[in-house]
C-alpha cells in the first residue's frame, strides 16, 4: 500500500524544538513539501526539498525551520525551532511527483 506517514507532532512551549517526519512506503519520494493548517485557514506551504537538494522556505519560518532529506531512507524532515504559538497548525508533507499527501501531524505551540 501506497503511504506517507509523518510523525513528530506534539505540544511545545513557545521557543521550543519539534522535528517531523515523514517516511513514503511503496513507492520512491521525489520533490517533497511540507504544508500546514491552522484553523480556520487556508492550508499554505512551508517548505520543499527537491531530488537535488535545493530548498525553499516560505518567509514566515526561515531561518527557523530546516527541511531534510534521506533518500535511502525515503524519508524526509523538518526540524522547527524557535516556535511560535503562530507555528500551530496541523502539518502536512506533500510528494509532488506522485501527488500524494500524509494524513498530517497537529503542532500545538503554547504555554
Amino acid at each position: 500500500q501506497v503511504q506517507l506517514v509523518e510523525s513528530g507532532g506534539g505540544l511545545v512551549q513557545p521557543g521550543g524544538s519539534l522535528r517531523l517526519s515523514c517516511a513514503a512506503y511503496n513507492f520512491n519520494i521525489h520533490l517533497m513539501r511540507w504544508y500546514r493548517q491552522a484553523p480556520e485557514k487556508q492550508r499554505e506551504w512551508v517548505a520543499e526539498i527537491t531530488n537535488g537538494g535545493h530548498i525553499f522556505y516560505t518567509d514566515s519560518v526561515s531561518g527557523r525551520f530546516t527541511i531534510s532529506r534521506d533518500n535511502a531512507e525515503n524519508t524526509v524532515y523538518l526540524q522547527m525551532n524557535d516556535l511560535k504559538p503562530e507555528d500551530t497548525a496541523v502539518y502536512y508533507c506533500y510528494e509532488a511527483h506522485w501527488g500524494y499527501w500524509g494524513q498530517g501531524t497537529q503542532v500545538t505551540v503554547s504555554s
